[in-house]
């Protein structure tokens, strides 16, 4: 990742506060903001078409879920976003906020995303208490988005 500055620049033009912003939800950690990408910062979501277990063995579409997650908390909100970076895909990475909660955060409180932990240690405390509550991604068993995503590219 490649940092912009010292400074946090807020994305006026990209997501200019108003609920009329178009927004698309790639999966559980990406939307597209009026035409820009943003993947969110400090979590890793599963994949749109992975698979996880409920506690009961069932497999789920954990993948679908969490964007569908993702689609509740942004849908009609007033979001803003915060970039910090722009990753190898030209992606901004952000920081985002609908109607002032951290939509990150809240991803991983929920269960439905990781903390990245490679790129920082925002969200690690949200997931330790996840992972207690057995929500989400957490009610059973799945395999990390970023070993499913090495996994699928051999």
């Amino acid at each position: 990742m490649r940092v912009i500055g010292k400074i946090f620049l807020i994305v006026g033009l990209l997501c200019s506060g108003n609920v009329g912003a178009k927004v698309k939800v790639i999966d559980g950690d990406s939307l597209v903001v009026d035409g820009v990408e943003i993947r969110l910062h400090g979590i890793d979501a599963p994949e749109y078409q992975q698979p996880c277990f409920k506690a009961d063995g069932k497999s789920y579409a954990c993948g679908v879920a969490a964007g569908n997650f993702l689609h509740s908390i942004v849908t009609n909100a007033q979001l803003r976003c915060q970039i910090k970076a722009v990753d190898r895909y030209k992606r901004k990475v952000a920081v985002c906020f609908a109607n002032d909660q951290d939509v990150n955060q809240m991803m991983v409180q929920k269960g439905w995303a990781v903390a990245y932990d490679r790129y920082g240690k925002d969200y690690v405390q949200d997931q330790d208490e996840a992972k207690r509550k057995k929500i989400g991604i957490w009610q059973g068993k799945f395999m990390r988005p970023e070993f499913y995503r090495r996994l699928r590219a051999k």
